[in-house]
């Protein structure tokens, strides 16, 4: 696929936009004002790959604890800012590494043109974040409901302010839960600028709904080479949002991230019990960080060809089955011993390769 073109920016120390990977992001569910909570989420989320972070920001006191913070983690912070220009002044002072927030929807333009002042002196970058949710009501009046032409439309008029004030260290994220009017607005937008494109589905919902329609939606985008950054929006614990993000793009070949599991449906062939060793080999590779592709076959018949591609595989038969390694057969070994086997492999590939 080919990555649209867009300007790159720089966010503390990860690149956004250009020929630059897509990078990972989440968001914190602590009290942005208790910073030793906050710090140990997002430190645990940058084990998982998270690269950006972004907190709420809805108080002084949260605003003022970015700078505590940012001493106990090593990726970047974004404040999150509603309406209240002061709290962006001050998450600037505390060191944040990038803002999200609207200058249409932070007071007059003398109090715009104090947060990209503030934003310019120390070159931080303004996402600017549309939702259809949320859309202007002289909007909603034009177009009758959120279409990708409002939200569009929307974005520029934030755009503009800051263009006017000679700021276009901007990124854009255009999110709505429905994921059509989603991937139309970003579609729309795309064409029109070069600004780098945050990409989610906001409000997707909890982990089951909420990876089936994240997935579909920012995959959609990805493929089409529309997208710089990506969150994945769900409810609950956020280390979710990471690893699925990671499973998006490696799905498209996008980033490596960890083992592939590679297994069959069941089917009339299945003498084994192919459901449990494939559970029992996914709960062992989350121990493994390294990219190797690991297949699960159901039978010996097809496992071995279908899956010659996979670095590593066992394909079962009745009350046995074999192990292999890129197609080619190594061992027939019982069923009992099958994912021990399999793991033994698995060690000897991850050794070779540091060789």
């Amino acid at each position: 696929m080919k990555r649209r073109e867009t300007r790159v920016l720089q966010i503390g120390n990860v690149k956004i936009g250009g020929n630059n990977p897509i990078v990972v992001q989440s968001m914190t569910n602590t009290k942005t004002e208790n910073a030793p909570d906050t710090i140990r989420q997002i430190n645990a989320l940058a084990d998982l790959g998270c690269e950006i972070i972004r907190c709420a920001v809805p108080t002084m006191e949260a605003a003022k604890a970015i700078s505590e913070i940012k001493k106990g983690i090593h990726i970047p912070v974004i404040a999150d800012i509603h309406f209240d220009y002061r709290l962006a002044l001050a998450a600037l002072e505390a060191g944040v590494d990038g803002l999200r927030l609207n200058p249409g929807n932070i007071g007059g333009r003398d109090r715009v043109e104090a947060v990209v002042k503030a934003a310019k002196e120390r070159d931080i970058p303004i996402r600017i974040g549309v939702n259809a949710g949320s859309l202007p009501k002289d909007l909603l009046e034009k177009y009758g409901h959120p279409t990708a032409e409002a939200m569009v439309e929307a974005a520029w008029r934030h755009i503009h302010i800051l263009e006017d004030l000679q700021y276009r260290n901007i990124k854009i994220s255009l999110k709505a839960h429905d994921v059509p009017l989603t991937v139309d607005a970003y579609r729309l937008l795309a064409g029109q600028c070069d600004y780098p494109l945050h990409l989610g589905i906001t409000e997707a919902g909890t982990v089951h709904s909420g990876i089936i329609k994240s997935a579909v939606g920012i995959g959609t985008l990805l493929a089409e080479g529309i997208g710089d950054t990506i969150r994945v929006s769900l409810t609950g614990d956020p280390a979710n949002e990471v690893k699925v993000a990671y499973q998006i793009l490696k799905s498209l070949d996008l980033r490596e991230y960890g083992p592939t599991l590679i297994s069959c449906p069941t089917c009339g062939r299945t003498s084994i019990h192919l459901e449990k060793l494939a559970l029992e080999v996914e709960k062992r590779l989350a121990d493994i960080k390294d990219p190797i592709s690991v297949a699960v076959m159901g039978c010996v018949v097809n496992g071995p060809g279908e899956a010659r591609e996979a670095d590593v595989g066992l394909a079962g038969g009745k009350g046995e089955g074999l192990i292999f390694r890129k197609g080619e057969i190594l061992r027939k070994v019982p069923e009992e011993k099958l994912i021990d086997e399999l793991f033994i492999e698995i060690q000897k590939i991850l050794s070779e390769r540091k060789k």
